[in-house]
């Protein structure tokens, strides 16, 4: 690929007198000089509420932000642009479909089934679900390696099964859960298939239909975007028979007095004033990230993972959680160093220049399941390059020299 990180300004600077390298990506991307200038040309220029107004600059907001909502449909390769919800981000749409589809749907003796290694986004939802509905939260099991184990799912899936609910990608381990196969085991059952893509629509070609996906939720900051602003996409039987969520401006078509009646999808889910410059970087992000080809960005995180494992595994007393094979993840490499507490290790990465992130890394159930109290994690995007992962590995040894030795 080419040198992305140019385009990048955040990241020509130095931290502690080093280099820059940030590999915090899992949990925020940086933004590209086309999405800042993107939101400035917005507010410049076009700033006016949507749907509101027939002046000019409030009919130019509306169009750019209903262009992006065909925009994202075409990223997703989903069936309709009316189908595309905007959300504050993952998280938002994942709560959506647990409180109006669920609580509309589920009934006591029901099932929801989700696996250990989802985020608390794709997890407390549904717990808080089951406590209000009286359904029962099922967990599907993982292999030694991390990966999702399908003979646990087929035995956990059962015609009591209303909901499945998966991460794409865990934001921990990195490995891609095989969606299509679960979703055609949840739909034999009567199911619908929930899909977390937080960690996969950044990194990956993403295809709703081929996933098999009744609902799919991303953020856009996870990709380029703004923060503020994400995704749900959902099949349209599903959201028309969902009730909205939040009550007011914007989502009603009549108001009288003892009654209302609400809009269309996806308008009658957008209640207020929506974060109009957030979509608006949204589509620029997606203009970027299609320009380049999500394939290609995959095989570039491949590769620097491929880079990064073999040099990792030669560390004495460092311990990389997940499959080894770097075919069988994404750019996700989370893992404990010796007996050293992560946040040490990521303070001391930091004053080499490396970003990355420690902590439980909003999985504590996961944690529990394999017996640790927290990991430091390194997460590669499209403008990390071989230097980074040289640097990374470098930092990691100089760490362990340090708390070692006192020395580096």
């Amino acid at each position: 690929m080419n040198n992305y990180e140019q385009d990048f300004p955040i990241l020509k600077q130095k931290v502690n007198d080093e280099r820059l390298v940030y590999l915090d990506n899992a949990a925020t991307s940086q933004k590209p000089r086309a999405v800042i200038a993107a939101l400035t040309n917005y507010y410049y220029h076009d700033n006016a509420n949507v749907h509101r107004g027939v002046h000019t600059l409030a009919e130019r907001a509306t169009e750019k932000f209903e262009e992006v909502r065909l925009k994202v449909k075409n990223f997703i390769n989903a069936p309709s642009e009316r189908e595309i919800i905007y959300t504050k981000g993952t998280t938002e749409g994942l709560n959506w479909v647990a409180r109006s589809y669920g609580m509309s749907h589920l009934k006591q003796g029901d099932e929801i089934v989700i696996s250990y290694m989802e985020h608390h986004s794709n997890l407390v939802p549904w717990q808080q679900l089951a406590q209000k509905t009286g359904a029962q939260l099922k967990y599907i099991e993982l292999l030694a390696d991390g990966r999702l184990d399908l003979e646990s799912a087929r035995q956990q899936i059962t015609d009591k099964t209303a909901i499945v609910a998966l991460t794409h990608v865990s934001n921990v381990l990195g490995v891609v859960n095989p969606i299509a196969q679960v979703a055609n085991l949840a739909h034999s059952h009567g199911a619908i298939m929930v899909v977390d893509g937080a960690q996969s629509t950044p990194h990956m070609k993403i295809d709703v239909q081929s996933l098999g996906a009744d609902f799919f939720a991303f953020s856009g900051h996870k990709m380029l975007a703004p923060t503020g602003i994400g995704i749900l996409w959902g099949k349209s039987r599903y959201l028309n028979e969902m009730p909205p969520l939040e009550f007011g401006g914007e989502m009603i078509d009549w108001v009288q007095l003892q009654e209302t009646t609400f809009k269309e999808i996806p308008w009658k889910f957008e209640g207020g004033t929506q974060n109009i410059a957030g979509v608006v970087g949204l589509g620029a992000a997606i203009d970027y990230l299609s320009q380049i080809g999500m394939e290609q960005i995959e095989a570039h995180e491949q590769a620097l993972s491929a880079q990064a494992l073999p040099a990792l595994e030669q560390i004495k007393g460092l311990k990389i959680y997940g499959p080894l094979n770097p075919a069988l993840r994404t750019g996700i490499i989370s893992f404990n160093l010796d007996q050293l507490h992560p946040h040490d290790v990521a303070t001391a990465l930091d004053m080499e220049g490396v970003a990355v992130r420690a902590g439980h890394h909003c999985a504590q159930p996961l944690m529990k399941y394999l017996g640790v109290a927290a990991m430091a994690r390194a997460s590669f995007y499209l403008y990390n390059t071989e230097q980074d992962v040289e640097q990374l590995v470098k930092a990691i040894k100089a760490t362990k020299e340090f708390f070692k030795n006192g020395t580096v």
